[in-house]
Order: C-alpha cells, then structure tokens, then sequence
C-alpha cells in the first residue's frame, strides 16, 4: 500500500473490494477521511497500523442518514459508516484513532441545534427535513456507526478519541464485539452504545471512557415511540470496565422498549457509576428482563448500583411527562468493596420500580443506600 497521507485512498481499496474480499492496513500511520464499508467485506488491521482520522470538519461531508442521541436526522458522516449492509468485519490488532479532541468543543455549542432535533417529531418535522452538518448546529457524529446492517463482526482492534460515541450500532441484528479496547476522554464519548440492536453480543472487551462505558439505547422520547424498535437479546460477559461516567447503562434513551439483557462476570474498577439504569419522565419506553449477575466492582465515586427514573443530565428536556416503566430487573452475586453508596433506587408514583430482585448482593458505599419517589 502507498500513499498513507491520502485521506481518499484507503477509502478507493474499499470501494475497489470484491464481494467477501478484505483491505488489510498494514503497519504505519494512515490518514483518512470518513472511511464507508460495504457488504461482504474485512478491514484487517494489522498490528503497527493506525488509521487516523482528518481533524477537518468539511472531511465529513455531505451529510448521511443517521442517529443522533436517539433521534433521527442527517448529519456529518461518522468516521467508519455503513448503511443496510450485511456480513461486515473489522479485525485487529490495530488501531483507529479519531482525533477528537477537534471536536469535543462543540458540547458547549450544541444545545440549541439539539434542542431543536430532539422537539423535531413533536413539531411534525419530518426526518428527510431535519438536515444539519454545520459547525454552527455543531452535532457531533459517532466514531463507527452501522445503520440497519445484519451480521457485523468486530474483534481485536483498539479504537480511542471518537467525537462522541464510539461504537454505535443501530437497528442492526447479529453483532459481535469481540476483545477491543476503547480508550477515550472526551463529553458523551460512551464507548459502545447498542442502539435498537437485536441478537448483540459483547465479550473480552476493555473500556477507559469520557462517558458511560456501555450503554444500551433504543431512541429518544417521540421519535423513539414512532421508530417503536427495542433494544433486545442483548449479552455482556467477561469485560473490564476502567474508567467512564457508568460501566454499564440502561438509558436514558430507551423510548423504544429493552427488553431481554444479561450482563455476567464483569470487573469494574475506577468508574463513576457501576450498574446504572435510568430515565426521566418524557422518555415512555420500558426496560424489562434484564440480568445482572457475577460483578465485582471497586473504586466507585458515587452509586455502586443505581436505578432511577430521575435522571438529570439529559440533552434537552422532554416535551410529555410519559413515564418510563421498569420491571422484572434481577441482580445476582454482585459485589463492591468501596463505593460513594451503595445503593440507589428512585421510582416514580405513577410508574413505580415493578419486580425488582437482589440476590447475594453486597455492596458498600460511605453514604446510606437511598429509596425515592420523584413527585
């Protein structure tokens, strides 16, 4: 291969790829623009190789179809995209490094583009009219986003310092992530983010993240309840979880319904948060059947498990006040040495916390647990 400081060649080897072919990237630096696969094909990474992404914000255009915190819209293409494609694999051991930190001013400058993307479906704005990809919006795409795409494999690679969320699958079925390393330090960088994603399944990975670590999503508030897909079928075992807002989150964009998760023998060390479910009313949606179990966690600053309905951080404040529905949560064989508290639940009158079980759960925090109903 030549040409590493072409942004536009790596992106001719996909284009050029036969069907079940593969682009190996070998040891170096390359640069790149946005990266669009396609079906039926490998980008093999191969150790010493990074791929690093241009820091120019125009690269990223013209604007594609996409997810943005749960809403529909178009915006700056993510760095690594592919739309209604199917059998797409990225494999290590390289690296992808997206230069982010270009970006991540924009989490001051956002809030009314967001503002006016998340009240688009109350308004009757339809998602073909709700084009943005301009600094002025200052929308901030995903890393590596897969939209509507079935059987996607990625194993083995270290990805660090996306935009905003790094790992972004939605509306895709059959994904396996398989022993990656997320490393980033940026606003909203949450590290891998399973979207209205069904049969997903993440194992062996690592994650340092700016954000939650894992979080499990299935759109935001109306445009989340007229998408009507949930996140479901969804398996997290054997990671290790360093660093981030929460190790593991249900929410708060979870309009469409979770249903069906299982999260076992994971280690938590350092984070904010340990095992986070959360929501607010305005959201709807429902989390139901989901497990965790055989979790050891320490160094927690504030809650070692938290569910609760009183979420406060979110983008922009919902139009309804349609409440969230829990239910059927079990967490079994869970411990933590040391955390700000152990325990925190927070339901609401309206749509209390229904079946919640706890099962050799031993969990240590300096402040008491605490109950709540939000009024």
């Amino acid at each position: 291969m030549k040409n590493k400081h072409d942004k536009a060649y790596l992106q001719s080897l996909i284009d050029a790829c036969p069907e079940g072919g593969a682009v190996a990237v070998p040891e170096g630096i390359w640069e790149s623009g946005p990266l669009h696969l396609k079906s039926n094909m490998t980008l093999q990474l191969e150790a010493g190789s990074v791929i690093r992404f241009s820091r120019r914000f125009e690269d990223y255009l013209p604007v594609v179809f996409t997810r943005w915190e749960g809403v529909e819209c178009y915006n700056y293409s993510p760095f690594i995209y592919a739309k209604d494609c199917e059998n797409i694999t990225i494999t290590g051991p390289g690296c992808l490094d997206g230069q982010g930190d270009a970006w991540w001013h924009w989490k001051k400058l956002q809030q009314k583009a967001a503002d006016r993307l998340i009240h688009a479906e109350s308004q009757g704005i339809a998602p073909e009219e709700r084009v943005f990809g301009t600094e002025e919006d200052a929308l901030r795409p995903s890393f590596i986003q897969f939209i509507g795409c079935k059987g996607i494999r990625l194993e083995g690679f270290t990805v660090k310092n996306g935009p905003q969320w790094t790992v972004h699958p939605v509306y895709c079925s059959d994904v396996t992530v398989r022993g990656i390393c997320v490393e980033t330090g940026g606003p909203n960088t949450d590290g891998l983010n399973p979207d209205s994603c069904s049969h997903v399944l993440i194992e062996d990975c690592t994650f340092t993240t700016g954000d939650d670590c894992i979080a499990i999503n299935s759109g935001t508030n109306e445009d989340g309840w007229r998408v009507n897909r949930p996140c479901e079928d969804i398996e997290v075992r054997n990671c290790m979880f360093k660093g981030g807002h929460a190790a593991i989150a249900i929410g708060s964009g979870m309009s469409g319904g979770v249903r069906n998760v299982r999260i076992h023998d994971c280690q938590i060390c350092g984070t904010d948060r340990g095992i986070r479910v959360k929501s607010i009313r305005g959201r709807g949606g429902y989390v139901r059947d989901v497990v965790f179990e055989r979790i050891s966690m320490s160094g927690i600053q504030d809650d070692a498990i938290q569910v609760s309905m009183n979420y406060g951080s979110s983008t922009s404040v919902p139009v309804s006040q349609k409440a969230p529905e829990f239910s059927r949560l079990t967490f079994r064989d869970i411990s933590c040495t040391d955390a700000g508290r152990g325990l925190d639940l927070c339901g609401l009158p309206e749509s209390p916390v229904r079946e919640l079980v706890m099962e050799r759960v031993d969990v240590k925090g300096k402040e008491a647990d605490s109950v709540s109903c939000v009024e």
